[in-house]
């Protein structure tokens, strides 16, 4: 299984991530398989809503693929995660 940081850096479009902890309660315990990703939001394809876009600002702490993250770590484009060491 992959450590934290290495989820972090690597493309996140196709995992399962859930909403661990946020600012806005109401998309806490959201969970979905990620569609799309942009600087500042992350779209989500949750089963019985369909899409769900919801905001990295928002975000304090996230689950991806059973690895929980700090949303820090998810901000800015993706392309930029990726570079960072």
């Amino acid at each position: 299984m992959m450590k934290a940081g290495e989820i972090a850096r690597h493309e996140l479009i196709g995992r399962l991530l859930e909403v661990t902890k946020a600012r806005n309660k109401s998309i806490i315990g959201l969970k979905g398989r990620v569609i799309n990703e942009t600087k500042n939001s992350f779209t989500l394809f949750v089963d019985k809503k369909g899409k769900k876009t919801i905001l990295k600002n928002h975000l304090i702490e996230v689950k991806v693929n059973g690895v929980v993250i700090g949303a820090g770590k998810v901000f800015g484009r993706p392309e930029d995660r990726i570079k960072v060491k």
